[in-house]
């Protein structure tokens, strides 16, 4: 039973620090790369529709992202919607293709990006932290009701422990990448 509990617990864990990385693409780092628009959504014969949904995303090189809509008549919704964005991004059309030129960042917006990128770990190490508390006390339940005994009750709350040890040093070396990618020169 408190395998049960582990397992559930620890599939949530990996599910946190997947958010977390999927979070952390979505900043740019300096780098082209197409998480940076996963969050653009585009009018689409009157739907909100996410912009991977309409067109091919392809980085041709390191500072540039190149957007190709299968209907060339979403061209200026991919247009506006982009420009409405919080990307800071300016998109070039040239009528069937659009292209996004990524600036390189100034050491200030660096250090601001690395703020963020340690405000959003530290959110995910809150969520990691959350679901050892809801373990226990799922694991402190299950002794009351005596379903398992005291014994493995202290054996579950130290594995619950030693899980949320090694995910939340996942947080920390997932932060560490990103703070490394955006402050590379």
């Amino acid at each position: 039973m408190v395998k049960d509990v582990l397992k559930d617990i620890e599939d949530r864990m990996k599910k946190s620090v997947a958010a977390l990385q999927k979070d952390l693409a979505s900043l740019r780092a300096g780098r082209a790369t197409p998480a940076l628009l996963d969050k653009i959504v585009v009018e689409y014969y009157g739907v909100p529709t996410p912009l991977h949904q309409v067109a091919t995303i392809s980085v041709p090189d390191p500072r540039t992202l190149m957007i190709q809509p299968w209907d060339k008549s979403v061209l200026k919704e991919i247009d506006r919607a982009i420009q409405k964005s919080d990307l800071g991004l300016m998109p070039n059309s040239d009528g069937s293709v659009i292209r996004l030129n990524i600036p390189t960042l100034t050491q200030e917006r660096r250090l601001d990006l690395v703020k963020v990128c340690k405000k959003k770990a530290e959110e995910g190490r809150v969520a990691v932290r959350n679901l050892r508390r809801e373990g226990n006390d799922m694991i402190k339940l299950m002794e009351k009701d005596k379903e398992i005994t005291e014994d493995d009750s202290k054996k579950g709350l130290d594995d619950m422990q030693k899980l949320t040890d090694r995910y939340i040093k996942e947080v920390d070396d997932v932060l560490a990448a990103k703070e490394e990618e955006i402050m590379e020169v």
